[in-house]
């Protein structure tokens, strides 16, 4: 059994940053592809960035790719992200979630996923 403890959010100004993490316990913390969604109310949950399995390749959704950074340190079992330049609508949810079935590439599906944290709020004020 894998799980997901987030951490780190909390209420900023636009402009400002924050750093998410997550601690993975569970099995070899390179054999998933490890991710984080957000979901904001009435929203779907969407993608935001990942490192695929192994860690050696990292993806992101558009509307934050430049601003936010995925990083991770395998010894502490950790994944951050670090989020810059905040914009109101970064508002959500923020969830860690693990993929043991997507071996290849990085999985942008929530679907893919196969364990998930209880998300830790994020919220961006103009």
């Amino acid at each position: 059994q894998v799980q997901l403890v987030e951490s780190g959010g909390g209420s900023v100004q636009a402009g400002g940053s924050l750093t998410l993490s997550c601690i993975v316990s569970g099995r070899t913390f390179n054999t998933y592809a490890l991710a984080w969604f957000r979901q904001a109310p009435g929203k779907e949950r969407e993608f935001v960035a990942a490192f695929n399995r192994g860690g050696y390749s990292t993806g992101y959704a558009d509307s934050v790719k430049d601003r936010f950074t995925v990083s991770r340190e395998d010894a502490k079992r950790t994944v951050y992200l670090q989020m810059n330049r905040l914009k109101p609508e970064d508002t959500a949810l923020y969830y860690c979630a693990a993929s043991r079935t997507v071996v290849s590439g990085i999985p942008r599906a929530a679907s893919d996923h196969d364990y998930w944290g209880q998300g830790t709020q994020v919220t961006v004020s103009s």
